[in-house]
């Protein structure tokens, strides 16, 4: 297609005659582009699906719960896989679902991964030990990559290039505002009913959002599949890749919860698990470069600048947000004594801050069409932020905690989401899906591989003071007790060198988010400066690569 083309804003099918050898499509997309009109969700249905994207995603964070759950289960070493367990498989199948967005019918593949999302609460909530709950879920992941994911990538195709950048903002916020909910509500069902609950009541929401997606989401007509054989369909989901960067990330998982904790690092299993990890990693690399652009993370993507830029500021971000989300709410319930309400209601400073910023980020970055500064500011902001987190004690006056949390939720705010807005205004209409999925792909492995590195980080530290603040006190004794029973178990005399050593690991924890953050800011200090362009700026089809895309074939 020539610079001078028009542009397909709706359509989300690749160009077949590169990927499956079909030059018909081509020919018919350069044919009808020019008389087709581009249709968008505006007003009653752009509420809607707002609506039903929150819904989506309602009650997905459990952090409350999780101290609740360590009591339970006395599984305070795997307080890691419960996050981390989730962020596996959001990370690992995100290509998958971007791959199943593209080339099946949207409103299916959006219900399904609904319907996957539902059944992995129903097995978290009906769980009877610590691991059928880190099955539940890694099954709950698998569902939340679509959803999220796809409400991502809906909004790529459905909504107006204009309003995206605000959408992009309200969709952040709504991810954020469940968060607040999800604590608050989640924190009374533990106290008052039975952390289970946190689950259960996943299931009314979902089936809420299935209906209203059902029945209000109207796909837009030049939104089409490519007519490709279901064969080659199922090759580009490329499910090989899936397992093995699944298996990889797995092994790295293992490493981390054993390592000086189950057993000593030098031991054969953890080391056994840090050289599988690396060597299935190598097999995942080789297998995506023999795939070409049927891999999960696609070449012609990743070469360009800015994409590679947005792929690991995500990573490093995401993985410092959701420290903070998993170990702030242990600090007050362990170290502070507080119930899993109190909690909550403690963890809203963050969460609303972040909130708000993230609107003003969406609304500002649409109305200005430059980002940059927004990211640089945000990265300074949580650095500092989470520094300032590293400061506090058992005795920490209100003052501190709530300014550290506003002062992170403005920082994360600012930048969390914003190289959606930008990779979504920079790639083609039909790279959409694919782009969007490759970067949630990098922010939720953030999430999975960070959470689990801050677990083990947090565990050793506990492990260590201890032995010399409480030498009387067995450290198994301490990990088998919960996070939320340690001011009841444990006699006075003794208390005071728990939390210190509790607090010696949060510092731990906190201290990971402070180069995750800080290297994030020099990654959003080297992206280039460019103004986002929307429709009736001057030759919008000039809005240049930050690298040359190869537009030969690469499949075989």
């Amino acid at each position: 297609m020539s610079s001078s083309d028009p542009i397909h804003a709706g359509s989300i099918h690749a160009d077949e005659s590169k990927e499956c050898g079909s030059g018909e499509i081509r020919a018919a997309e350069q044919g009808e582009t020019a008389t087709s009109e581009v249709e968008f969700l505006t007003g009653w249905r752009y509420a809607a699906i707002g609506v039903s994207i929150v819904l989506s995603m309602f009650l997905t964070i459990i952090a409350t719960a999780i101290p609740h759950i360590t009591d339970e289960f006395h599984s305070l070493n795997d307080v890691g896989w419960y996050a981390s367990a989730l962020f596996l498989t959001v990370a690992a199948a995100q290509s998958v679902w971007g791959k199943a967005f593209k080339y099946f019918p949207v409103k299916t593949i959006y219900l399904t991964s609904i319907a996957i999302f539902e059944i992995g609460s129903l097995i978290c909530g009906v769980a009877q030990n610590s691991t059928t709950l880190i099955v539940g879920r890694a099954i709950t992941g698998f569902g939340v990559a679509g959803t999220f994911g796809g409400s991502y990538i809906i909004i790529g195709i459905s909504v107006a290039p204009k309003q995206r950048p605000a959408m992009t903002g309200y969709m952040g916020s709504a991810y954020a505002i469940a968060s607040v909910i999800g604590p608050l509500i989640g924190g009374a069902l533990t106290d008052k009913v039975t952390w289970r609950w946190c689950f259960y009541i996943n299931l009314p929401c979902g089936a809420l959002a299935a209906a209203a997606f059902i029945l209000l989401f109207k796909v837009p007509t030049s939104v089409k599949p490519p007519q490709v054989p279901l064969k080659e369909k199922l090759l580009q989901m490329d499910i090989p890749g899936f397992f093995l960067v699944t298996a990889a990330v797995v092994c790295y998982l293992l490493a981390m919860q054993w390592g000086g904790v189950v057993e000593k690092w030098s031991s054969s299993n953890v080391i056994g698990t840090l050289v599988g990890c690396i060597i299935i990693f190598i097999a995942f690399l080789a297998w995506e470069w023999y795939q070409g652009e049927r891999a999960l993370l696609l070449p012609s993507i990743l070469k360009q600048r800015t994409i590679i830029h947005g792929c690991a500021f995500s990573f490093l971000i995401a993985g410092t947000f959701y420290i903070l989300l998993y170990y702030i709410p242990i600090y007050f319930q362990a170290v502070k004594g507080t119930t899993a309400t109190e909690s909550g209601i403690r963890t809203i400073p963050l969460i609303l801050s972040l909130t708000l910023v993230q609107i003003c980020t969406g609304v500002s970055i649409g109305a200005l069409k430059i980002f940059n500064p927004f990211l640089i500011i945000g990265g300074i902001l949580t650095t500092i932020s989470a520094g300032l987190l590293m400061t506090l004690e058992p005795n920490s006056d209100h003052s501190y905690w709530i300014g550290y949390q506003v002062l992170a939720g403005v920082g994360l705010g600012l930048c969390f989401n914003v190289y959606i807005i930008i990779i979504q205004n920079i790639v083609k209409p039909e790279e959409v899906a694919t782009a969007t999925a490759i970067l949630l792909f990098f922010q939720s492995l953030g999430g999975a591989l960070v959470v689990s590195a801050a677990q083990s980080l947090f565990q050793n530290e506990l492990l260590n003071t201890l032995a010399v603040q409480s030498p009387s006190v067995n450290p198994a004794a301490v990990f088998s007790t919960g996070a939320t029973e340690i001011q009841k178990t444990f006699s006075k005399s003794e208390l005071p060198g728990i939390n210190s050593s509790y607090m010696k690991g949060l510092h731990m924890a906190f201290a990971l988010a402070i180069p995750m953050a800080g290297t994030a800011t020099l990654v959003a200090v080297g992206q280039n400066w460019f103004r986002l362009k929307t429709p009736g700026d001057e030759n919008p089809r000039e809005v240049k690569r930050e690298t040359e895309k190869v537009d030969k074939d690469t499949v075989g």
